[in-house]
């Protein structure tokens, strides 16, 4: 969970800083981050923060604007689950 968290805030800084293919990379990254913890067991007091999660980084996936609204929306998801980490396991 830490590792899509730190991707997360490398995206939002590279949002911030204009940089398409950087950001393009670690979105690619992070997905796979993402697809792989369908097959992981998950607490169930996490649950509910891993589906809205997931609905959220779904649509930075499908909308990246690169603005700071679509930035700070991965730096909001960073800092939720640096926080919930340890709810994941």
């Amino acid at each position: 969970m830490l590792n899509i968290a730190v991707n997360l805030g490398r995206i939002g800084r590279y949002a911030y800083e204009g940089r398409q293919a950087r950001v393009e990379q670690f979105l690619s990254e992070t997905g796979e981050f993402v697809r792989q913890l369908d097959s992981m067991s998950v607490n169930p007091r996490f649950q509910e923060t891993l589906v809205f999660f997931k609905d959220s980084f779904k649509e930075l996936e499908s909308n990246k604007r690169l603005d700071a609204a679509w930035a700070e929306t991965a730096y909001t998801w960073a800092n939720i689950l640096t926080h919930r980490a340890k709810l994941a396991g």
